[in-house]
């Protein structure tokens, strides 16, 4: 059994991705479906979601809106509420965690094109076990 511990696998393009963005769930609070506008056309662009990934990509709208009500709430009451706090910070991990599942973080995004540039190695003098002549 083989252990990744650390290592993620490069994110690829899927085989049969979603070549239209579908609207984002009624049911989702506004901050959460502003989140699935502004990220949906990049996901879609890039390739890498398919209907089946559509769940997981709602999680992390309804985390990245969960953030902003509880900032609002925070805000208004002008008091700081560790509870609230403790729930603000869980949001922001999961998804941060979610994110990087999509493509949706700076590291994760480089996954991305760096699988997309693997074979280009032809000029690297470092490559080894390359039958070069």
């Amino acid at each position: 059994m083989t252990h990744l511990r650390g290592v993620k696998p490069a994110i690829e393009r899927d085989g049969n991705p979603l070549k239209k963005a579908p609207a984002a769930p009624k049911h989702l609070s506004p901050y959460a479906r502003a989140e699935w506008k502004r990220i949906m056309p990049s996901l879609i662009e890039r390739a890498i979601i398919t209907a089946a990934d559509l769940g997981g990509v709602e999680d992390y709208c309804r985390a990245r809106g969960l953030v902003r009500e509880i900032e609002d709430a925070l805000r208004a009451s002008g008091e700081i509420d560790l509870k609230l706090c403790r729930a603000q910070d869980k949001a922001m991990q999961t998804a941060r965690q979610l994110a990087a599942e999509y493509g949706l973080s700076p590291v994760s995004r480089a996954r991305v094109g760096s699988a997309a540039n693997d074979d280009d190695d032809d000029d690297n003098p470092l490559a080894i076990g390359r039958n070069r002549q």
